[in-house]
């Protein structure tokens, strides 16, 4: 599941044989990668994204990144998401913007996966997301 992952990820490189064969010869845990060519990115504050993704847990989830001090939850969604999406305390990433992204199957400092990439390009589906998000909201008595 981790080489898949890997190589769903690196297709969102301008130059993705490049890019994973630098990524691999570096051993860097972590790397920029372009939001909007795969995937755009809506991270929202970590008190309201874990109890979203419990909620999510229930179906298949996609891809959720979080910080080190778990501040936010980024959920990988379709491309054009971030250009529709309305929300207080969201923060979008998509065409033109850049995210750090962590190797699926190494440790790093900072970033990490709470559901990895498992190369099937499931994204976390946008409609779902949101009744998830309000759910959480609900149960953090208005938030």
């Amino acid at each position: 599941m981790e080489r898949t992952g890997l190589n769903w990820l690196t297709q969102a490189a301008p130059d993705p044989e490049d890019f994973r064969a630098q990524w691999e010869r570096t051993g860097l845990g972590l790397t920029l990668l372009p939001a909007g060519r795969r995937w755009d990115v809506l991270a929202v504050p970590g008190r309201l994204g874990r109890p979203a993704l419990d909620v999510l847990d229930t179906a298949p989830c996609g891809p959720v990144l979080t910080d080190s001090g778990e501040d936010h939850v980024s959920f990988l969604v379709p491309v054009g998401t971030a250009a529709r999406w309305i929300g207080t305390g969201v923060r979008c990433a998509g065409e033109g913007t850049w995210i750090v992204v962590p190797h699926p199957g190494r440790g790093s400092r900072g970033v990490r996966w709470l559901v990895p990439p498992d190369g099937s390009g499931r994204l976390n589906d946008p409609v779902l997301l949101e009744l998830a998000l309000h759910e959480a909201a609900a149960g953090l008595g208005g938030w």
